[in-house]
Order: C-alpha cells, then sequence, then structure tokens
C-alpha cells in the first residue's frame, strides 16, 4: 500500500481523532500541517483530481467564510476552489487522507478507514 498522507489541522478534534485511530491501526501517515504548509497551485489542482464527489465539500462554509462575504455558490468549480485555498488555506475541510491516487475528506474518519480498506 502507498504511504498515506493526512492533511491536518492540529486545532481541528476530528483530524487529531483520525490521526490517533490511524496510529492505533499500526499505519504509517506523513503528517502535512496545511496551514504551516500551505499547498500551491499544482499541489490543489492534484488534490481536486483525486476526490470524488462534490468538489465543493472540500469548503469549509464557517464563520470565516461568512466574514469574508462569499457565496458557496461561487465555489463549485475545481478553478474557483483552488483560487480560493490558495489565498484562504483556512478554508480547507479537515482532515484529508491521501493515498496513492485517491483522496477522501475524512469527516467522518470513517471515510478515511474505509478508503484504507481497514
Amino acid at each position: 500500500m502507498a504511504k498515506a498522507k493526512v492533511l491536518h489541522n492540529p486545532a481541528c478534534g476530528t483530524s487529531r481523532r483520525l490521526l490517533a485511530d490511524l496510529a492505533d491501526r499500526g499505519v504509517e501517515v506523513e503528517v502535512i500541517e496545511y496551514l504551516k504548509t500551505p499547498l500551491d497551485a499544482s499541489q490543489l489542482k492534484a488534490l481536486l483530481s483525486q476526490l470524488d464527489g462534490d468538489l465543493s465539500e472540500l469548503v469549509r462554509k464557517d464563520k470565516r467564510f461568512g466574514e469574508l462575504g462569499l457565496d458557496k455558490n461561487d465555489y463549485v468549480s475545481a478553478a474557483s476552489i483552488s483560487e480560493l485555498l490558495l489565498q484562504y488555506p483556512e478554508l480547507m475541510q479537515r482532515p484529508i487522507l491521501r493515498v496513492g491516487s485517491k483522496a477522501v475528506i475524512a469527516r467522518p474518519i470513517e471515510r478515511g478507514i474505509e478508503l484504507l480498506g481497514l
């Protein structure tokens, strides 16, 4: 199996739970704190191509999103999502588990466990 990578925010309880669960299962992961080291345009493009389903789920529509006066309907395409997250990496949903050519937003963490086939 390819090495698992977790795009992680230490302030996120779900992200911490995913890492703890993977450690309990003996899964070796590379932890990427995406707020300290934001993804660049090519990395975001690759991530968006690895996700299945509704890409707009990658954007957190939280308090910060509202403070910025953003409209969720403006962020449904890969290009618009990438542009937004390049400018505001804190709006990226987390945790994200990447394994090989696949990625999943691990909310709930069971989505990540399922990707690993555990």
